[in-house]
Order: C-alpha cells, then sequence, then structure tokens
C-alpha cells in the first residue's frame, strides 16, 4: 500500500488528499462531518464532558452527550483515560451514584470488545435465533432504496438517516429507533442495517455496532427492541420532525405496534 501524508496544511487541504484517494466517492457528494480528528480535539472534547449531566439527560436526542466515541474508537482516547477522568469530576464525597450512568457506558464499549474477541463468529452470525415469530429467511437480505436514500414514509427516520450520511454520528437513541424500525419494520436482516451503519460512522466498530444491532433485532437478547411515536416525540429535539401525520407507521399504542409488527407473537 501506497504511503500516505500524515500531516497537512490545514484541513481544506486534508479534505482534498481524502476525496482524491476516495475513487467511489460520487463527484456531488460534498458532506464532510464537522468533527475534527487528533489528539488535541479529542482531550479538547474531553476536558468538556459533564457526566453527572449525562446521566441525568443522556436519553434525550439532545442531551449531555460527550461526543467522544470516535476518539475512543480510534484510539485517541483510551477508556481508562475518560473513566479516570470522569471520577475526577464526580463528588468529591467518593459517591459514584451522580456519574454511574457514564462510567456504565463505556463498561459496555468495553464489554461488546470483549464479546467480540471471545466470540469472533458473532460480530456477522446470528448469535441466537429471532424472537419475533419469524425467521431468518422471512427478513431482506438488502436494505431497501429508500431507506438508503432517506425517502421513507417517516420523516424522523428520514431526518436520522440524513443525519447519518452527512456527520458520520447519531445519538445512541436515536440508532436504536434506526435499527428497530430497519429491522421490524421493514423487516430487513440485521446485518444489512449494521453494514449501513459502519459505512458511515466515525465510531463504528463491530463489536458496538453490530452486537447492538443483534440486542435490537433480538438475536442477542431476550425479546426485540421496538418504540412508539409517544416515546420518540419524548426524546426527540426540535430540529427532529416528529408529528404523526409525517410518521403514521410509527403511531400506535405499544400493544398496537406489537400486533402489527409481529403478528406471530413475540416468543421468549
Amino acid at each position: 500500500m501506497e504511503n500516505q501524508p500524515k500531516t497537512f496544511a490545514n484541513r481544506d487541504a486534508l479534505i482534498s488528499h481524502v476525496r482524491a484517494i476516495s475513487p467511489s466517492l460520487a463527484p456531488d457528494d460534498s458532506h464532510v462531518s464537522d468533527t475534527v480528528g487528533g489528539r488535541e480535539a479529542g482531550v479538547g472534547l474531553l476536558e468538556k464532558i459533564d457526566p453527572i449531566a449525562y446521566g441525568r439527560s443522556r436519553n434525550y436526542l439532545g442531551g449531555a452527550v460527550s461526543y467522544l466515541s470516535p476518539y475512543i474508537r480510534h484510539g485517541i482516547l483510551s477508556l481508562n483515560e475518560v473513566r479516570n477522568f470522569a471520577l475526577e469530576l464526580g463528588p468529591k464525597d467518593g459517591d459514584i451514584k451522580p456519574i454511574e450512568k457514564f462510567i456504565q457506558e463505556l463498561a459496555w464499549r468495553d464489554f461488546w470488545q470483549r464479546v467480540y474477541q471471545q466470540n469472533p463468529s458473532w460480530i456477522w452470525n446470528d448469535v441466537e435465533d429471532y424472537k419475533t415469530g419469524f425467521a431468518p429467511e422471512d427478513y431482506s437480505d438488502t436494505l431497501p432504496e429508500d431507506v438508503s436514500t432517506a425517502q421513507t414514509d417517516c420523516a424522523a427516520i428520514n431526518y436520522f438517516i440524513t443525519t447519518l450520511q452527512t456527520t458520520g454520528y447519531l445519538h445512541n437513541h436515536a440508532r436504536m429507533y434506526l435499527a428497530a424500525y430497519i429491522v421490524h419494520w421493514r423487516r430487513v436482516k440485521w446485518q444489512a442495517g449494521a453494514r449501513f451503519f459502519l459505512a458511515h460512522l466515525l465510531d463504528g466498530d463491530p463489536a458496538s455496532n453490530n452486537l447492538s444491532f443483534q440486542w435490537v433485532a433480538s438475536t442477542f437478547s431476550n425479546k426485540p427492541y421496538f418504540f412508539n411515536l409517544e416515546n420518540l416525540q419524548k426524546f426527540s429535539h426540535p430540529q427532529a420532525p416528529c408529528e404523526e401525520a409525517d410518521n403514521l407507521a410509527l403511531a400506535g399504542s405499544y400493544d398496537d405496534l406489537a400486533a402489527r409488527l409481529f403478528p406471530n407473537g413475540v416468543s421468549s
């Protein structure tokens, strides 16, 4: 492989170089993430984290998330370094409870990596049977075009897809919404959804991404994860179009949606 330059005069020069060595990039694809790489940028974000606020608001799409995941994914920051920094910001009486959720998320990332290390075949193969009342052959192997182009009949889902493709990032709750939509509403194999995510996520790695997809699909959990429009409206932010008229496929009670999505019943 040809050696690539490691330093550039400025960010524009870096972007131009990446375009030049990316023959599969569409000529009209002008999307460039605002995320800046490097140790300096990673440490700068680390110094801004608020693990206590994170614990209170992490499920909200506008919550106090850290945006550290790309830097952890690519080894710029270590889990140990982030954990120790968070502990320094915790209550001085030693009570870890206010920052517990932040530490737990770091632990989940470590957990996925260890599962991958011990069971590498699980990353692209079903760990267990689907609990959805459907067999693997009932799911499509390919992602529908309206999903890959953000042209579905759900405005909120299109918003999440566009955000993923243009920024290389999605809030974890939005990832769960989009993954559930792909697998359960569109009945597409989780592997196709996982490949789609990995093609765009700056923090994407097979362990966290694929095993989380399997958790949503129910092939690595005891039931499928799904949501309804009311839940999305509760945790979303004003930028996401969550009006019922624009998201009819997501509307209804959990019982209504379960009957619609899993007509054969959900097994445990």
